[in-house]
């Protein structure tokens, strides 16, 4: 610590055919290597283009490609020479030192040496303390090739910084793009805003307007367009074809939102530090397992009012389908990396520890929840269904199931698509993602937007006097999950250059289940907003 190192030899390596080889392409597909001193992970500080600050990347590139001057042959050149920072903070009471900073500046450096080769203690030629010669450039660059000695070396300079440790990882997640977030926000509001204001308008002419109608007379057209809601009352509450799905589908949604909201909670509160390695993923797994129990209890509610009777088939339904179609995914992905030898396959041991917390914890409070919700007495519907469904009158084009579906999901989409290529550039380009002020801003614009969009699409299609409301107000914002994987689709070709096949698979592979995901939250948000306001309007107006 606090101990300056110039020219240090680490070893001379002299590399076969097939090492060039792999090496060749670790430097053509931009690998990294990463490194971590006092749980700080290793930068390389790039100048930004206003040249008065930094962008810090993750790990340093293993080389670079290039071209000697005068020729037109590709050459490929490791990165041999790493010149260390560590920044340091002085205790000025005690005198102690705390690392702060962490950052390397690598170079490619053909060394060279005059005497014999004595290990360590070898004098070099290009890079020598006590000759005042320290590497500063790649003039002269080390080329990977098969039957050539490499020399690796390294200097450490410590640098003492006003930072203090308590706020070290400031830098590394200092975001210069809060103008583009601020901006992501407004645009999310004014959606939020003109929905809303429908919304209003609504509630305004069916419950208040609705209960002047008796006190005095209206226009011919405003009663005709009042009651065209009105005349489906007996079927409104009619139990969906698949009602089963239906009810696994919301009590997973319900899982799923209340896991995001507390973690996001958490998340903002400071608990989730990026400093705790994979502190964030361990945090959600959790917090989903325990809200098993509000998954069963929504389902069996919802089961017990569409009158079902097997609540025990509902709760290994709930308890299964989605994290089953899910791990089934992460299985195959997982296999596909184990087939590659790469070090980022999930272990055995954490594969069996998942399905340990899933079937130990998660299933049996899924079934404690669903004893309980069907304990309780079955929620009674405002208005009486009527025992022979009413026929239902052929619908303007514009109000067809598949055209209002697509369009409900493009809003919800629309709200979150710039913050979402932030989170797509922190997982899929190592970025760090640290904004959770932003995104849980962001997480309830999604909300209100995901519910707006699906009462004002369901008034619009009670209207019409089309009561096939359950699925449809489902899938409206649900839908805002297909924009989502096209969205990733054409961020893929647009911004990485991934070229392995194996690679790619995982990206889509983890996109869908991302998209899957979403579908089953968006969905919820906006059937749960449509149930709520479809038994407001209904129990608010005298039906004649």
């Amino acid at each position: 610590m606090r101990e300056p190192k110039m020219c240090q030899i680490v070893c001379k390596a002299t590399i076969d055919e097939k090492a060039a080889k792999e090496l060749k392409e670790k430097i053509e597909d931009e690998y990294r290597v990463n490194m971590i001193l006092d749980n700080l992970p290793l930068v390389v500080p790039i100048a930004r283009q206003d040249k008065n600050s930094f962008a810090y990347q993750g790990g340093y590139h293993v080389g670079a490609k290039g071209q000697y001057a005068g020729s037109k042959d590709e050459k490929y050149f490791i990165h041999n020479h790493l010149s260390f920072t560590v920044k340091y903070h002085r205790d000025d009471d005690s005198e102690l030192s705390r690392i702060v900073g962490f950052e390397v500046h690598p170079y490619s450096v053909k060394h060279q040496f005059d005497d014999k080769w004595n290990g360590a203690d070898t004098r070099l030629s290009t890079c020598d303390p006590h000759a005042s010669k320290f590497v500063t450039n790649s003039d002269s660059p080390q080329e990977v090739e098969a039957g050539k000695e490499i020399i690796f070396t390294y200097d450490v300079r410590f640098e003492d910084s006003e930072i203090k440790w308590a706020s070290r990882w400031d830098t590394y997640l200092l975001m210069t793009d809060d103008q583009i977030h601020w901006f992501s926000i407004v645009n999310s509001l004014m959606i939020v805003l003109f929905l809303s204001g429908m919304v209003a308008m609504i509630m305004l002419r069916t419950l208040y307007r609705d209960i002047s109608r008796y006190n005095q007379l209206e226009t011919q057209e405003e009663a005709q367009e009042e009651t065209g809601w009105k005349l489906v009352h007996g079927d409104v509450f009619r139990p969906p074809t698949n009602s089963d799905l239906l009810c696994v589908y919301v009590g997973t949604g319900v899982q799923f939102f209340g896991m995001l909201l507390v973690t996001m909670i958490f998340a903002v509160l400071g608990f989730l530090s990026p400093s705790n390695r994979g502190g964030l993923m361990t945090a959600m797994l959790l917090v989903w397992v325990l809200m098993g129990l509000l998954a069963g209890y929504t389902s069996s509610r919802l089961y017990k009012m569409f009158k079902g009777s097997e609540w025990k088939k509902i709760t290994l339904q709930t308890a299964f389908l989605f994290p089953g179609v899910a791990f089934v995914i992460f299985f195959i992905l997982n296999a596909l990396i184990w087939g590659e030898k790469s070090s980022g396959a999930v272990p055995f041991t954490t594969m069996f520890a998942l399905v340990l917390l899933w079937f130990g914890i998660s299933v049996p409070l899924v079934f404690v929840g669903s004893y309980l919700g069907f304990k309780k007495p079955a929620m009674e519907p405002p208005v009486k269904t009527n025992k022979i469904p009413r026929q239902i009158p052929e619908q303007a084009w514009y109000m067809n199931p598949i055209f209002t579906i697509l369009i409900g999901g493009i809003l919800p989409f629309g709200a979150v698509f710039i913050e979402l290529f932030f989170i797509l550039t922190s997982i899929w380009l190592h970025q760090f993602y640290y904004i959770f002020g932003f995104l849980f801003l962001v997480f309830v614009i999604l909300i209100i937007t995901c519910a707006e969009i699906t009462i004002v699409l369901c008034y619009f299609q009670l209207c019409s006097e089309d009561y096939m409301w359950w699925w449809r107000s489902y899938l409206t914002s649900g839908s805002s999950a297909l924009y989502l994987f096209l969205y990733a689709a054409f961020y893929f070709f647009t911004k990485l250059q991934i070229t392995k096949v194996v690679s790619g698979i995982l990206y889509f592979g983890y996109m869908l289940l991302a998209s899957y995901a979403f579908f089953v939250l968006t969905g919820t948000i906006g059937f749960c907003a449509c149930f709520w306001f479809t038994r407001l309007i209904y129990s608010s107006v005298k039906i004649d």
